[in-house]
């Protein structure tokens, strides 16, 4: 992960639509260095979990369908956790590797019980499809041989996964230079950090190498808490609800100043209270503020990255 850290701070220092404040980040750490709020992985009760290698497959299926909801005003997070979570408990081989490169966009939405097109619903079929075959080709069908090759690294494990599934390779370009994002690969190794607390399928000896997850609800939490402040012209984008392209600068820099601003918030938390926070945890919390605020606006980018 030290090329998503290497290259969101590479972003950051070029910006020219968004900026990290850094009293902004001194002020907010000052509020929270002392008590970081500790927010359960599963807070909601929304996710499946068995304590076993179903979960493992439940959760990687989750993780690769795990983007772009905006589009469908009443679709979210909630529904897709808790929809596959549904499907798994009335029938254990629905996530099957065999029977993930099978699935169609209608029975897709059967098994989530949603009642009309997904946003990138042929995107989300062609991911499933995708993974059911390389699971089947290269770990027997199981997500949990996936998690036991990378030898508790959390780190090895977003390598394994961008490696051999081209869903999760989540990089763009930016004035000329890559930029490494990894959400969804790296949410992969963090819900089962979560999910298992951090034992068994979730024990990983560099859990803090995991950055936090650049997507739609991080950036515009911290622009409301003052740690990142955009241009006008991105503001009056974001206020309009205009579509923004992936891959544009305005896209990058805000996910990547995301990530470089949460960083500096770790390391200043560190320095002033002696305490290590992982990014994981300041990720849920920041999350878990963004969700409770329906009226924050966030920018909107189709995408199969987050």
């Amino acid at each position: 992960m030290e090329e998503v850290r290497a290259s969101s701070a590479w972003v950051a220092s070029r910006s020219s639509h968004v900026t990290v404040d850094t009293s902004g980040i001194e002020k907010v750490v000052e509020t929270i260095k002392d008590s970081i709020p500790k927010i359960e992985w599963d807070f909601e009760g929304i996710h499946y979990f068995d304590n076993g290698p179903l979960t493992v497959q439940y959760l990687f299926v989750l993780d690769a369908l795990n983007f772009c909801f905006w589009p469908d005003e009443d679709l979210n997070y909630d529904n897709l956790a808790s929809g596959l979570k549904a499907a798994l408990q009335n029938d254990k081989s629905v996530f099957d590797a065999d029977r993930l490169q099978k699935y169609t966009g209608p029975q897709l939405r059967e098994l989530l019980k949603w009642p009309r097109p997904l946003p990138l619903e042929d995107e989300r079929v062609r991911l499933m499809h995708e993974i059911g075959l390389e699971l089947e080709r290269s770990f027997e069908g199981k997500a949990s041989n996936l998690v036991e090759s990378c030898g508790k690294s959390a780190a090895k494990l977003v390598a394994l996964v961008t490696c051999h599934f081209p869903g999760f390779r989540d990089h763009s370009l930016y004035k000329g230079h890559q930029v490494f994002l990894y959400k969804r690969a790296q949410i992969f190794a963090a819900d089962l950090w979560g999910a298992f607390k951090g034992k068994g399928y979730g024990e990983f000896n560099d859990i803090g190498s995991v950055t936090i997850f650049a997507d739609y609800i991080v950036p515009a939490v911290l622009r409301q808490l003052g740690v990142l402040r955009y241009s006008s012209a991105l503001a009056s984008i974001i206020e309009a609800n205009s579509e923004i392209g992936s891959g544009s600068e305005e896209e990058v820099e805000l996910r990547a100043c995301s990530v470089y601003a949460v960083e500096k918030m770790r390391e200043l938390i560190s320095q002033k209270s002696g305490k290590q926070v992982l990014s994981v945890e300041l990720d849920l919390w920041l999350w878990s503020f963004g969700i409770q605020c329906p009226s924050l606006q966030h920018h909107r980018t189709l995408s199969i990255y987050y």
